[in-house]
């Protein structure tokens, strides 16, 4: 994108930010979650494919609502959490076990809250805009994040962090 001058632009330009983010994550996901040995867990890493895939038609939709090319922009955060987490899960960890299992859980979260705290911008910058039906929409992508990253939280704390140990 050329240089941001307006609110507008900005939003536009992190709205294609945030469907590169989503892209990225989702392929790391596909290579991490046959890894997970807990069932629970490859259950929700399984689940949270589908909802990073809502979430990109979501985005691709608002960036098409906003008379914009439909493209995404490279997220460079996003590819460095990736980085770390495919060495993290697939170099550094055990190759099975509740330790990988843990490993796993954390580099999710990492790269979930990249996308909580990304999520809840535009929506800012939306409602600034005033784009309420957008704001909607992507709350409820920040909604759905939380709840995910809740239920890995659960699951850690009861179960996989407890056997790791």
């Amino acid at each position: 994108m050329s240089k941001i001058e307006t609110m507008q632009e900005l939003y536009v330009d992190e709205l294609k930010d945030l469907w590169s983010s989503n892209d990225q994550m989702a392929k790391a996901l596909e290579k991490i979650a046959p890894a997970a040995t807990d069932s629970d867990l490859k259950a929700m890493l399984q689940k949270s494919q589908s909802g990073i895939a809502a979430h990109t038609t979501v985005l691709k939709a608002l960036i098409e609502a906003q008379n914009e090319v439909v493209k995404k922009e490279h997220c460079k955060g996003m590819e460095g959490l990736v980085e770390e987490a495919l060495k993290h899960i697939l170099k550094d960890a055990p190759k099975t076990g509740p330790v990988l299992d843990a490993a796993i859980i954390a580099q999710y979260q990492r790269m979930t809250h990249y996308g909580i705290t990304g999520f809840g911008t535009v929506a800012a910058f939306a409602k600034a805009l005033k784009l309420d039906g957008d704001a909607s929409k992507l709350e409820a992508a920040v909604k759905d994040m939380h709840r995910g990253d809740d239920m890995m939280s659960q699951l850690a704390e009861s179960a996989v962090n407890v056997e790791a140990v």
